[in-house]
C-alpha cells in the first residue's frame, strides 16, 4: 500500500482523500492548518488527519518522511512550500495549481530533483490539456486549438449566474492575471476577461472569455506548431460584464481579500453543478482542412453514498489518476512532467480517470 501525504482538506482535498482511501491501495495522511477542516474528513482506516502548517519547514519535512508522494490541494500561493519540501525529500510531487508562477517554480525545482514533479493535475489545466493535446496530435499541420471549460451551477439563481464550487482565491487569480496564448504563431499574453464570445451547446447559451492558467504548458509544447492557441472560461451570459465591473470599475482587483469576502458572503456553495469541457481543433489532415471537436458534460454524482459536486469529482479524478499512473510506472519517475506527457487513453482508462468518461449523467446516479 502506497503512503501518501496530502496537503489541504478543503472542498477538493476531502474527495481526494475519500476516493484514494476507498481504492484500498493508498493510505493517506491529510494535513491542514485548520482543525475544523480535518474534522470534515471521511472516517476511514486509510485516512489519518494531521494538524500542520505547511510554512513550517521542519514539520512538513517530518510529515513527508517515508511517503511515496505529496499531493498539494492547497491554495496556489502556498504550494511553493510543498513543492520545495518534496523536491528536497525526493518525494514525488503533484498539485492542482493553475498559477503560472507556481508552475515555473516547480519546473525549476525539477531540474535537480530525484523524483517526479507534476503540477497542474486538475481539470484546467489538467484533463483539458491532456485531451486537447491528444486531439491536436491527430493533425499533420495545426491551425487553431481552442479550449473552453466551465464549472457552472445547474440552476443559476443570482445576477452572476454563478455559485462558488471551488477555490475563491483561485477564481479571483484567474480573473486578474495575464493569460498565455499563441496568436498568429507568436506567443503572447492577453488580458483576462477580454475576447468575449458566445456559443450554444445542447440548447443552452454560454459565454466564454480569457482567464489565466488554463493552458498549462501547452504554449511551450506547441510553440512553432500552431497558429492560434487559447483558453477561455465558460459562464452563463452576463457573468463577465458584472465581474469586469467589480474588478476594474470598482477596482476590487487591487483589494482581492475584500472581493473574496464579498463573494464568499454572497454566493452560496452548491453540489448541483455541471462541468463543461469543449475543445475545438482545426488544421490539415491527409491534405484536407478539417476540424475536430471534443465536448463533454460531467454532473454531480454519488460516490460511497455521498453526493459530490462535478467540480470536486473532475478535479480529484485528475490528480488521483495521475498519481495512479505514476504508481503503476506509466509515467517517468524523475523530473518535470507536463500534463501533455500523459497518454489520453491511459488517463481515461484509469479507475479514477473513468469519471471523465461518463457523460450526461443525473445527479443521483451512483459511481
Amino acid at each position: 500500500m502506497r503512503e501518501i501525504l496530502q496537503l489541504g482538506a478543503g472542498k477538493i482535498g476531502v474527495i481526494i482523500a475519500e476516493i484514494l482511501a476507498l481504492s484500498g491501495d493508498y493510505r493517506v495522511m491529510v494535513a491542514d492548518h485548520k482543525q475544523a477542516s480535518l474534522a470534515r474528513l471521511p472516517k476511514h482506516a486509510n485516512i489519518k488527519p494531521l494538524l500542520l502548517d505547511v510554512s513550517n519547514r521542519s514539520d512538513l519535512q517530518a510529515a513527508m518522511k517515508g511517503k511515496f508522494a505529496a499531493l498539494s490541494a492547497c491554495p496556489f500561493d502556498v504550494t511553493q512550500y510543498v513543492a520545495k519540501a518534496a523536491s528536497a525529500a525526493g518525494v514525488h510531487y503533484l498539485d492542482l495549481t493553475e498559477d503560472v508562477n507556481a508552475t515555473k517554480l516547480v519546473k525549476s525545482l525539477a531540474k535537480s530533483a530525484n523524483c517526479a514533479l507534476i503540477p497542474q493535475c486538475g481539470l484546467a489545466p489538467g484533463f483539458i490539456t491532456i485531451a486537447a493535446y491528444e486531439l491536436a496530435s491527430r493533425f499533420d499541420v495545426l491551425d487553431n486549438v481552442h479550449m473552453r471549460v466551465g464549472a457552472l451551477p445547474k440552476y443559476p439563481s443570482n445576477a452572476l449566474k454563478y455559485n462558488l464550487t471551488w477555490s475563491t482565491d483561485g477564481l479571483i487569480n484567474e480573473y486578474c492575471n495575464p493569460c498565455d496564448a499563441i496568436v498568429e504563431g507568436k506567443f503572447t499574453r492577453v488580458p483576462p476577461l477580454e475576447e468575449l464570445e458566445t456559443f450554444s451547446l445542447d440548447g443552452v447559451n454560454y459565454e466564454a472569455f480569457n482567464t489565466s492558467g488554463g493552458l498549462g504548458t501547452l504554449c511551450e509544447t506547441l510553440a512553432g506548431k500552431v497558429n492560434n492557441l487559447n483558453y477561455r472560461s465558460v459562464r452563463y451570459p452576463g457573468h463577465r460584464d458584472i465581474m469586469k465591473m467589480l474588478l476594474q470599475d470598482l477596482r476590487l482587483k487591487e483589494r482581492r481579500s475584500l472581493l473574496k469576502e464579498i463573494l464568499e458572503t454572497a454566493l452560496p456553495n452548491t453540489k448541483q453543478d455541471v462541468v463543461l469541457v469543449f475543445i475545438s481543433v482545426s488544421g490539415i489532415k491527409n491534405g484536407q482542412l478539417v476540424q475536430e471537436s471534443y465536448a463533454n458534460k460531467i454532473y454531480s454524482q454519488t460516490i460511497n453514498d455521498k453526493l459530490w459536486s462535478a467540480i470536486q469529482i473532475t478535479t480529484a479524478a485528475g490528480i488521483c489518476a495521475v498519481l495512479d499512473l505514476l504508481a503503476q510506472g506509466r509515467l517517468r519517475q524523475k523530473g518535470f512532467i507536463k500534463q501533455e506527457d500523459i497518454c489520453f487513453d491511459d488517463f481515461i482508462g484509469n479507475r479514477f480517470g473513468k469519471y471523465y468518461a461518463k457523460t450526461h449523467q443525473n445527479d443521483e446516479q451512483a459511481a
